[in-house]
């Protein structure tokens, strides 16, 4: 199990969270697992951006991304050079610290507050 340490988000997660994330499953499943509840509209196949993260300490320890996510996250909100789709990136052994944006590009799902 692998440290992953999500900074505080106003709606999904306000007091930030620590949990032990299994190694080889993605960023997004495992948030998922342990109860944030990320925006992942595509259903983790690569095809949209909703799933969004900034990888705030571990980002060399990740597989790099490949042509596809990283086309995709050029239409990321907030983009970063640390950003990656969070179904795309699997942890390792290296803690993470992440960070989901406040906004997606998805601002038209029914709880959008």
């Amino acid at each position: 199990m692998t440290q992953i340490v999500v900074l505080p988000h106003i709606e999904l997660c306000p007091d930030g969270a620590v949990f032990d994330a299994r190694v080889d499953e993605s960023i997004c499943q495992n948030l998922l697992e342990n109860g944030i509840p990320i925006e992942h509209a595509c259903e983790m196949s690569c095809a949209c951006t909703t799933c969004h993260v900034i990888i705030r300490e571990g980002f060399a320890s990740l597989e790099p991304s490949d042509e596809l996510e990283d086309d995709l996250l050029d239409k990321a909100w907030g983009l970063e050079p640390t950003s990656r789709l969070s179904c795309q990136a699997l942890v390792g052994t290296t803690p993470l610290t992440i960070e989901i944006p406040r906004y997606s590009i998805n601002m038209a799902r029914e709880e959008h507050r």
